[in-house]
């Protein structure tokens, strides 16, 4: 029996190793940089870009609650504030505010934020439309402000997040389509540091060291 599970665990192994190998070969542009749960995803302008984000949280399972209006009081007992930037007059329309309303409550939200150390991480997934124009004074906010930039390269065609990126030395993670998004949100929230031996304890082996040839 002892040798069985000495094989079994030479196995998982074998299977661990390239897995391992995997998860650095697609870690986050940063290596260590990853952000805590529960996190509250909220928009900054109202795009309907915040809603996409909320499912792509919710099909990764994470802790995460989305509040498109959130205020400051909402922050508590969050640990990231994902703000997804974007313009939209339908989606003000919607909440039935002005755009300065929706200036000043993001500007309360992220004040918010730093106050409690809360990092902020920006996903902007909208591409070309929600840049320049009016979006960029809510681009250009929650980017000064984030920890972390997770960008559709679309959206920094002209490079303006880069720009930023070199100016707060936040890092700029680059994907060529929306749905790459979801494995860097992953990557950002349940960074692989899953050891072999972790590994091979969810696989049902308790301790390698149990077992002798």
């Amino acid at each position: 029996m002892r040798r069985e599970a000495v094989m079994c665990a030479i196995m998982l192994l074998a299977i661990a190793i390239p897995l391992a190998t995997a998860a650095q070969e697609t870690a986050p542009a940063v290596a260590g940089v990853k952000f805590a749960e529960p996190a509250l995803i909220s928009s900054a302008g109202q795009s309907a870009d915040v809603k996409m984000v909320g499912m792509m949280a919710k099909r990764l399972e994470l802790k995460a609650k989305v509040e498109i209006m959130a205020k400051p009081e909402q922050l508590e007992g969050i640990k990231t504030l994902i703000l997804v930037p974007g313009f939209s007059s339908k989606g003000l329309g919607a909440a039935g505010i002005s755009q300065k309303d929706e200036m000043a409550r993001v500007i309360a939200l992220i004040d918010a934020a730093n106050k409690k150390k809360i990092p902020i991480l920006m996903v902007h997934i909208g591409g070309p439309a929600r840049r320049q124009g009016q979006s960029d004074a809510f681009n250009a906010l929650a980017a000064k402000n984030s920890k972390y930039m997770l960008v559709v390269e679309q959206g920094n065609a002209d490079v303006f997040f880069s720009r930023l990126s070199s100016e707060t030395k936040a890092p700029l993670e680059l994907v060529k389509k929306i749905p790459e998004t979801m494995p860097s949100l992953q990557k950002l929230f349940k960074y692989q540091e899953e050891s072999m031996r972790t590994f091979i304890s969810r696989a049902g082996i308790r301790s390698l060291g149990s077992a002798a040839i």
